[in-house]
């Protein structure tokens, strides 16, 4: 019941979205759940550069709205609060979140006609968004320092409307002191599945009854695109936006999790769904209960200052090809309703820039896309910062092509998670899930089409 009304309430609100006029602006929102940054910027043409600040401009009021981890909450703050200082006739109004929730609550504020003018976007959204014309064009951004490849990450259909501010590399970490204590053989960059298996068969026979070896993921739908990525199966979706699952492929990925969960290599259900990355007390591999988890280069400071000096990195295992991808994520829109566009536009300008702001900023949001920002930060990365640019540097060289995901499958991933949730608390078949979400994937197609 619960996803049918999270869903339902996505669905109206992108509804009532097309009704509203693209020229009504945000008004700054409601601030419940707000961190105010209450101060001011005055905006000039030149935000991206280091200059100083401008006089004399009317004030204006511009309505941020971010989620994640805290570190990444501070540092946006005092980068924010460095652009006020520089521009002090604007004023911030922040709404910072976790990860859930936020893009229902984004669908109501448009529905509303107060959505942020600056928008923290995820690949899963991006089509989503600017195919019903809610997102800014960001054509005035200068992206003369950035990979275009980077750059093309937030393009749909040729038009830039979300620009990525870091990037960074799927891959797996775990607990080198246990590994270390155990005798085994350590998780590497270039392992195979095949790898994994017999570490975690190894791992599993030191550990004893009540740790596990790995996190099980298999929920989450980046674990099993990294699977048929790298069995040569391609993308989940392919060029036209369909579904892509390969039948075979998914039944052998989840009938080997099913295995292994029997084994006690993975946690079981009833850990597996308490389980919270980067949470001191619910992070299996931060709290000790398991050893291996996937995770993201920008994720390593995080860890590190977590659990200092427990932690090595390896990449997502290889089949045919490999599994692991470079993400450029924590893009950054603006409100195509906004009052405020030329001014949300010069602030995304000057975060991605400016080198002040990517001092502040470090890689709490990935490793920054401007080459400049990164030939400014390297003399003073601190060894996890090291660390995060080694595992971009050792995944790039076969990374797997990023897709944002479709129009219209922005909630996909949700779904998935539940069909798999199924799995895992062994109340269905992996035939019997596939055929579901097959069932769940014609319902997004025909949404899709509208």
């Amino acid at each position: 019941m619960k996803k049918t009304t999270k869903k339902g309430i996505l669905a109206t609100a992108l509804t009532l979205m097309m009704v509203t006029s693209a020229a009504c602006g945000s008004n700054g929102g409601n601030n419940s759940n707000n961190t105010p940054a209450d101060s001011a910027a005055p905006s000039n043409a030149a935000a991206g550069n280091n200059g100083g600040a401008a006089s004399g401009d009317e004030p204006v009021t511009l309505t941020i709205a971010w989620w994640g981890s805290q570190p990444r909450h501070d540092a946006t703050l005092k980068a924010i609060d460095q652009y006020k200082a520089l521009h002090p006739n604007v004023t911030f109004q922040t709404q910072f979140s976790g990860w859930d929730g936020y893009y229902d609550k984004l669908a109501v504020q448009y529905s509303a006609k107060n959505a942020p003018d600056i928008i923290q976007m995820d690949a899963a959204y991006v089509n989503d968004y600017a195919g019903r014309g809610l997102l800014a064009d960001l054509k005035d951004l200068n992206v003369a320092d950035i990979d275009p490849a980077t750059v093309d990450g937030g393009k749909v259909n040729g038009t830039l409307y979300a620009m990525p501010l870091g990037v960074a590399a799927l891959g797996m970490v775990y607990d080198k002191t246990v590994v270390e204590k155990l005798g085994l053989t350590a998780p590497t960059f270039g392992w195979s599945w095949d790898d994994l298996f017999a570490f975690g068969e190894a791992a599993k026979a030191k550990l004893g009854k009540d740790k596990y070896v790995m996190v099980d993921q298999s929920a989450d739908l980046v674990d099993y695109t990294s699977y048929q990525y790298s069995q040569g199966k391609g993308y989940i979706f392919d060029a036209d936006g369909n579904l892509a699952i390969d039948k075979a492929t998914w039944t052998d990925y989840m009938t080997k999790m099913g295995e292994l969960r029997k084994k006690g290599i993975l946690t079981p259900a009833d850990i597996t769904t308490t389980d919270k990355e980067l949470d001191p007390q619910l992070d299996s591999v931060i709290n000790g209960t398991a050893v291996l988890r996937h995770t993201f280069s920008n994720q390593v400071s995080a860890m590190e200052a977590l659990k200092p000096g427990a932690f090595e990195y390896a990449s997502m295992p290889k089949g045919t090809e490999s599994g692991g991808w470079l993400k450029p994520g924590m893009f950054w829109s603006v409100n195509a309703q906004s009052k405020q566009q030329a001014e949300a536009i010069k602030f995304v300008d000057w975060f991605i820039n400016n080198e002040e702001a990517g001092k502040t900023l470090a890689l709490t949001r990935g490793t920054p896309v401007s080459s400049k920002v990164i030939a400014t930060l390297e003399p003073t990365f601190s060894d996890a910062d090291k660390v995060s640019l080694d595992f971009i540097n050792k995944v790039a060289p076969d990374a797997q092509a990023f897709i944002n995901d479709p129009k219209g499958w922005g909630t996909f991933k949700n779904d998935y998670k539940t069909v798999v949730e199924k799995l895992q608390f062994d109340q269905s078949t992996p035939e019997e899930a596939y055929d579901e979400l097959m069932k769940i994937a014609a319902k997004y197609a025909e949404e899709a089409k509208k």
